[in-house]
């Protein structure tokens, strides 16, 4: 009997080692499947929807819905990707799903929220902040975690100088936009003997103002005194200002021919108020991508704001000339109210691209959509470059700026000349006159 059992068991250990090694032929592994097949896609988005940036915050999340009903519609009337047909075509038509958070414009709330939208939410990307201190630690957690981050309106050249393989940015940089600020002063004194010379520098004391001065310098240095400009006072505030009468001051009594400004709309605002107060009159004032562009200047200010100009990726005296844009900005504008500004359409495509990566890469997997990222021109004709394409650093290579100015009421752009819908007005005429 013993011998019998252990005659089984014999057959029984030779027939598993059969079967472990296949009768001597390796096992093919199973082909992963082409597309993976989910209904929904989860993205965390951070914004400021509370606190002092809280109605730029409010657009940008509309932004973002708008982009997200574009995806999950039918819009064969845009010419955009994923338009056409409802949901993500190469992953069975899946939904797209932006899950929003808050970060108050607080970088410690940025950081842990993007946290908790990759841990509890299981989002597979992260987009935001608009805010450059908040945009930084969220994005650090990105990088930790393996998982893409792909921002919008976020300016300080710092972001894209830290060596993330993560992260993307498809703003222009304060680096390229102060180059195209002095490019801009050369065009108005070489075309309309505007004379200016003289510069400052007035910025709100967080990473986007501090980097965007730090490139004032760093060009003047490298390049613009030898051509004839000179920074002739820098003034930094403080984040939570309430009274700007010390920083109008300085810049008074140094009066410079033009002043750089890296302000969010309600510091913004209030300068401009004191510059009236204080009949502060340059030459010119040229906005970094924040407040000036945020449409509320015009509400807050009325004729005031005319002859502020700026970097922006948008203007609605752009509409008539750019079809797709034309058609999304009314989806947009049924939502917010308001037509789109620079920040809410660099935001928009912030989420059109990443949902496109996704559904380039067929995948839910962060490192097949990250490669997308990385190597795909996306077709973006909601801006003038009309594509937009990252380099090594996650920089997109394309700006989509154009100068715009104020003129009754109105973001005309005024250079280059190819994008012209008004002529600049060269010098801001006296406070009275208005």
């Amino acid at each position: 009997m013993k011998r019998k059992v252990l005659s089984i068991l014999i057959v029984a250990i030779v027939s598993v080692a059969l079967l472990a090694v296949g009768c001597g032929k390796k096992e093919e592994p199973a082909k992963p499947a082409e597309s993976e097949k989910v209904e929904v896609v989860k993205v965390g988005a951070i914004f400021p929807l509370t606190g002092p940036a809280a109605s730029t915050g409010v657009k940008l999340k509309y932004a973002i819905e708008t982009a997200e009903e574009i995806i999950n519609g039918e819009h064969p009337e845009i010419d955009v990707p994923l338009a056409k047909s409802a949901g993500l075509p190469n992953l069975g038509g899946a939904k797209i799903e932006f899950i929003f958070a808050d970060h108050q414009a607080n970088p410690e709330v940025a950081r842990s929220e993007a946290e908790r939208l990759i841990q509890n939410e299981k989002v597979v990307g992260l987009i935001g902040c608009y805010h450059s201190s908040a945009t930084k630690p969220a994005s650090q957690v990105a990088e930790s975690f393996r998982i893409p981050f792909v921002a919008g309106s976020s300016s300080s050249a710092a972001l894209t100088e830290r060596g993330l393989k993560w992260f993307t940015r498809i703003a222009p940089n304060d680096d390229m936009e102060t180059e195209f600020f002095f490019e801009y002063l050369k065009y108005l004194n070489e075309k309309y003997n505007a004379d200016i010379k003289t510069i400052g520098v007035v910025y709100i004391d967080n990473e986007y103002g501090v980097h965007a001065a730090e490139m004032v310098r760093k060009w003047l240095k490298e390049k613009y005194e030898a051509e004839g400009f000179e920074l002739v006072v820098d003034v930094k505030y403080p984040t939570n200002v309430s009274n700007v009468d010390t920083e109008v001051q300085k810049v008074k009594a140094k009066n410079p021919d033009a002043i750089f400004h890296a302000s969010y709309i309600g510091d913004i605002t209030q300068f401009v108020k004191k510059y009236k107060e204080s009949n502060v009159v340059p030459k010119a004032v040229l906005n970094y991508c924040g407040g000036f562009q945020d449409p509320q200047f015009v509400v807050n200010l009325g004729k005031d704001a005319d002859y502020f100009s700026g970097s922006n990726a948008c203007t609605s005296a752009l509409f008539d000339k750019m079809d797709a844009l034309n058609k999304i900005n009314e989806i947009y504008k049924a939502k917010s109210g308001v037509d789109f500004d620079g920040p809410s359409l660099e935001d928009f495509a912030s989420a059109m691209v990443i949902a496109d990566a996704i559904n380039e890469a067929g995948s839910t997997d962060p490192q097949k959509i990250m490669d997308v990222i990385k190597t795909k021109e996306f077709y973006a004709p909601y801006f003038v470059s009309g594509k937009i394409q990252f380099a090594e650093n996650g920089q997109n290579k394309y700006s989509a700026s154009v100068m715009v100015q104020l003129q009754n009421g109105v973001y005309e752009a005024v250079w280059p000349e190819e994008f012209q819908t008004a002529e600049p007005k060269p010098a801001f005429p006296a406070w009275s006159e208005r």
